[in-house]
């Protein structure tokens, strides 16, 4: 696709690029221009802004300082994105932000870890300091095409619609479990239609 920015996908908590094999092949190539950082979260121990200050590392190595990207993110990966948009400068050069099944309003599964043993998965608690900071200024991503992809009967994102943006368009994905978003060739072809609009 000529003119368009590389596409960083950004892995969830238990995960690994290797996450993002079903979307590659779905892809065929068409966006050839892939990073896929391996962010290890330490069972959820790792806090997020220091994760998403090691994907603008990876980013800065790969493309230089200044190159756009368009951003996807799937469950956690989805909040360490947005930090890095929000609150590391990542706004000023990211064109497209997905985000895919992704606590963004947090998650009542998050509600019984503890933050001094789990503190990355404490930070994605309904009400959560860093929820709060990401929604009280939401100015950032005014520069940035927002979509917010969510399925209903997720057992992570609970409830599913907690797993949309304060900001731009949203949309359900076929129902089915949060594990399989990235593996359900529904889901897929939805990921496909839009990474690969212009």
């Amino acid at each position: 696709m000529t003119g368009v920015p590389p596409l960083v996908l950004v892995h969830g908590l238990w995960d690994t690029p290797r996450l993002f094999d079903p979307l590659s092949r779905a892809l065929a190539g068409e966006r050839d221009r892939l990073l896929v950082p391996f962010l290890p979260h330490s069972f959820g121990a790792r806090r997020m802004i220091p994760l998403a200050e090691e994907l603008g590392r990876a980013i800065d190595t790969a493309y230089g300082p200044e190159q756009m990207v368009d951003l996807l993110g799937f469950s956690m990966g989805g909040v360490i994105g947005r930090c890095w948009i929000q609150l590391l400068g990542g706004h000023h050069r990211t064109r497209r932000f997905i985000s895919v099944a992704s606590p963004q309003q947090g998650t009542l599964l998050a509600q019984v870890c503890p933050s001094w043993l789990l503190g990355g998965i404490a930070e994605l608690k309904m009400g959560s300091p860093l929820i709060q900071r990401l929604n009280e200024d939401v100015r950032s991503l005014a520069s940035v095409e927002c979509l917010s992809l969510f399925t209903p009967i997720d057992q992570v994102v609970v409830p599913g619609w907690r797993g949309v943006l304060p900001v731009g368009k949203s949309r359900s994905l076929p129902a089915t479990l949060h594990q399989f978003v990235l593996r359900d060739p529904r889901c897929l072809a939805v990921l496909r239609r839009e990474l690969l609009r212009p």
